[in-house]
């Protein structure tokens, strides 16, 4: 383990930090908690088992009657604080995923990540599952698992997943994995990821998997990949390789949008169309 990992997992393990899902204390004075945000929309977060970690999953609406579920998963966060330093908390500040499932009149889900919302020095939790391991297959297999134990299959219900950013190449990756998806939407999502660290001088996500190295998903599984036409931060030259190796998936280029605008304000709207 090079030693700038093994300081900071050390600086980890000594931390102390007492947060339960209700109630917890903001991130920052800028923006509320992200368990008072759902809580302002009637959400509350469980904590369930994936493989090796834990998960937190909000629920919205009712599950047990529902044909159709999305599920909606959330961008990386903050991995790093800097170039040059990991970040001890990588859990998003403004989490823009579940203000676009607040938005949403379908029953739905949003699934953290291991070691999300929840201290980060829990069980098995380590740096490298939020910095060069985020896409990896320990973690899908445990979101996977984790979807699995909080909504066990019905056959006669079908699932939307719904990724922005990173959670987009979640959502790709989970895809061929979890029983009862037969729809994908991805927002600003990084779908090439060696041609995204490459545009932005990254070093690559060794230990991630690539959507763009997959098997094309199958024709069962309808995409939709949003991007918008102004965003810097996934540039739309760099999902070049994804679009063509994907003939069957939909793009729909936004001209007026960038990484964050305008995708809550036209959620609703978006919504109704790919509905």
């Amino acid at each position: 383990m090079p030693p700038l990992i093994r300081a900071f997992a050390g600086a980890l393990l000594a931390a102390a930090w007492i947060c339960a899902l209700p109630g917890c204390a903001s991130h920052t004075g800028a923006q509320p908690s992200i368990e008072a945000l759902a809580a302002t929309h009637g959400m509350r977060g469980v904590l369930i088992p994936g493989t090796r970690f834990q998960h937190v999953l909000y629920r919205q609406g009712d599950l047990t009657a529902a044909p159709r579920i999305h599920l909606y998963l959330e961008g990386d966060g903050r991995p790093w604080d800097s170039r040059h330093r990991i970040a001890s908390d990588p859990t998003p500040r403004d989490p823009l995923a579940l203000r676009l499932m607040a938005r949403d009149p379908m029953a739905a889900l949003y699934l953290g990540r291991p070691c999300y919302h929840q201290p980060s020095q829990s069980r098995g939790c380590r740096p490298w599952l939020w910095t060069h391991g985020r896409y990896s297959q320990e973690v899908v297999e445990s979101m996977v698992a984790a979807i699995t134990h909080g909504l066990p299959y019905d056959e006669r219900r079908r699932i939307t997943l719904i990724g922005y950013s990173g959670g987009g190449v979640l959502a790709m990756l989970m895809a061929e994995r979890l029983a009862g998806v037969d729809r994908l939407v991805t927002i600003a999502a990084n779908l090439d990821i060696d041609a995204w660290a490459d545009r932005h001088g990254y070093s690559r996500l060794a230990g991630s998997l690539n959507p763009v190295e997959r098997r094309p998903l199958e024709a069962s599984i309808r995409q939709l990949h949003l991007i918008g036409a102004r965003d810097d931060r996934v540039p739309l030259d760099t999902i070049r390789r994804f679009r063509a190796r994907n003939p069957r998936a939909a793009f729909k280029v936004l001209p007026d949008f960038d990484h964050r605008c305008c995708w809550l304000e036209r959620w609703p709207s978006l919504l109704a169309e790919f509905r």
